[in-house]
């Protein structure tokens, strides 16, 4: 017999039919993130469970009394209750590469965005403010030959380093759990302790997991070591940076802007004192979201699920899981 699935959210009908073809469906199909209630009541004899969001924590667990996969359409999976799903000796994973270089194309957009104030100046025009003899007030930054640092030099952490070294000519610093020797033979990167890459960074791009270690990584201390001309950059989890210390530093012009994919509450509410700010940059949390490489994480986890349930370990095994 085939193991019984829950698809939590709406997916492509590819991988759908991939699923359907090793697995007994069962689906929320609505556009909108499926009820937690709903949810829970579809999980009685579900053995997988494909979602991408929202909790997998104690409760959830016993009501679902035969699961025995969980697959998540994401590289985080800070919605797992890692604890819960060990004692249940379930197993978890994630989609980690499949996004990489896309959301190292929309660090990349952050980066430009933010030193040439597009969003800003974008505004300006469509105001009817511009005027001739505007010049200087246009001044922004520039983006080539300048010192990139990245905290946290992963997959997307590489990809961005790779587009910033090769193509706009950056020194490229890092800071990372273990060091890299293939990137620092391909792309010249050079490690530095945390202290020493803020202080000298013209660009900080933060790119880490949301850990115990890394929550409120970058607070008041952090920005106080950062140039006044210095850019951060945020497209990981709003929770690593304490946006009280961020508001603060970009007030008091303690740097010079920041790009933000992530907050710490999401979606932010409608009156931040972040979104009252012209120089910082603030998309809706975008950093995977193309059509082609949703529709990539959503197979991936569709086949993590499969191998998992037919006894196999995937390739993208949460390695508090394993």
């Amino acid at each position: 017999m085939k193991p019984k699935v829950f698809i939590a959210r709406k997916v492509p009908p590819e991988v759908e039919a991939y699923l359907e073809e090793h697995c007994d469906c069962s689906k929320w199909d609505q556009p909108k993130p499926i009820p937690r209630e709903r949810l829970l009541e579809s999980l009685g004899n579900a053995e997988g469970l494909l979602t991408s969001g929202g909790k997998i924590d104690a409760e959830l667990l016993e009501r679902a009394p035969l699961l025995r996969a969980v697959s998540t359409i994401s590289v985080g999976y800070n919605n797992f209750d890692i604890e819960a799903m060990k004692a249940r000796r379930i197993l978890g994973t994630n989609t980690p590469g499949v996004l990489n270089e896309t959301v190292a194309d929309l660090i990349m957009a952050l980066m430009l965005s933010t030193a040439r104030r597009i969003a800003e100046l974008d505004k300006y025009v469509k105001d009817g403010r511009w005027k001739r003899g505007d010049d200087e007030i246009f001044f922004g930054l520039d983006v080539h030959h300048k010192k990139l640092g990245i905290i946290g030099m992963g997959g997307i952490g590489e990809a961005v380093a790779r587009r910033c070294r090769l193509g706009f000519g950056m020194e490229v610093l890092y800071h990372n759990r273990h060091r890299k020797p293939e990137a620092e033979a391909e792309l010249q990167a050079e490690y530095r302790t945390l202290h020493q890459l803020l202080s000298e960074s013209d660009f900080v791009v933060i790119m880490t997991p949301l850990t115990p270690e890394t929550r409120g990584l970058i607070g008041q201390p952090e920005f106080d070591l950062m140039k006044r001309t210095a850019v951060f950059i945020n497209a990981s989890r709003g929770a690593t940076v304490d946006e009280s210390a961020l508001i603060q530093a970009l007030k008091n012009k303690q740097i010079y802007g920041a790009g933000l994919d992530v907050f710490e509450r999401e979606p932010i509410e409608a009156n931040h004192p972040l979104l009252t700010l012209p120089n910082v940059v603030t998309l809706p949390h975008i950093g995977s979201s193309t059509e082609h490489t949703r529709r990539e994480m959503a197979m991936a986890a569709a086949k993590n699920l499969v191998l998992a349930l037919q006894g196999h370990t995937p390739p993208n095994v949460v390695k508090e899981l394993r």
